[in-house]
């Protein structure tokens, strides 16, 4: 393992209308600082978004060491029933005890926080930033290019609770970040607005969807109910030539 000097994490300020967003309906958004934007996308769910947590020239300190020393890995996974590569590499660590992540067939191994030091130093200034919130895993992505990607999910694993907290920091090359609201299971094939037929599956066709350019050193969070009633995504994008590292917090109970 080399040996890396501990950096002193500083959130830098700015305005933050690097924040792009679209939306069939406009939600409510908070802004209560230069350096955090609050959006309510509605029945207790929510995200902020900071798009210079870190400063520059700490953030790319940050993705040159995790990505010489992540021991990353690209598993093979089930979707849909079929196997195939993970379209990313990625990397798990956790603290001792906890329950064994499993996503698509594949269970990956746990490192420890004490085998990538920085690892720690950036979990405390997320903690600082985030009052309240504790994490204890980590799921690293590493995107090399625009046709590495994360297909539509929600991070509704029973192991995070009902209503998971989940911060992503960034690194390096910008990508587009998706959110699109579930249909609605309950009103499925059910006509209960009064509307005409044609009238409705039009509007059924375009869900709730946002998008968020996630910036090198920002860091964007899902709260409340966001991955019962929502999915995300980082599609392919074939301009996106070079090197991404994500970092996913969660709190496994």
């Amino acid at each position: 393992m080399a040996t890396v000097t501990k950096l002193n994490l500083k959130v830098e300020t700015g305005d933050c209308h690097h924040l792009e967003a679209e939306q069939s309906e406009a939600p409510a958004e908070i802004s209560d600082s230069r350096t955090k934007r609050v959006v309510e996308l509605g029945n207790g769910c929510e995200v902020i978004y900071m798009p210079r947590f870190l400063n520059y020239d700490q953030s790319w300190d940050y993705l040159e060491y995790l990505n010489r020393n992540i021991l990353w890995n690209r598993p093979t996974i089930r979707v849909f029933g079929r196997s195939c590569v993970q379209p990313r590499d990625s990397c798990y660590v956790a603290s001792e005890g906890l329950p064994q992540l499993v996503y698509s067939g594949y269970q990956p191994h746990a490192y420890s926080w004490d085998e990538f030091p920085p690892l720690k130093d950036i979990l405390d200034a997320v903690h600082k930033a985030l009052p309240g919130c504790r994490f204890n895993s980590l799921l690293l992505n590493r995107y090399k290019g625009g046709d590495d990607y994360v297909g539509w999910h929600a991070d509704d694993e029973k192991l995070y609770g009902p209503t998971p907290e989940i911060a992503s920091l960034s690194f390096g090359c910008e990508r587009e970040f998706l959110l699109k609201k579930k249909p609605d299971k309950t009103s499925r094939g059910k006509n209960t607005s009064g509307e005409p037929p044609r009238k409705r599956l039009k509007k059924d066709a375009f869900p709730d969807k946002h998008s968020f350019v996630l910036k090198h050193g920002s860091l964007l969070v899902m709260r409340g109910y966001t991955q019962r009633d929502w999915l995300h995504s980082v599609p392919k994008r074939v301009k996106a030539d070079s090197l991404r590292i994500n970092l996913t917090f969660r709190l496994v109970l």
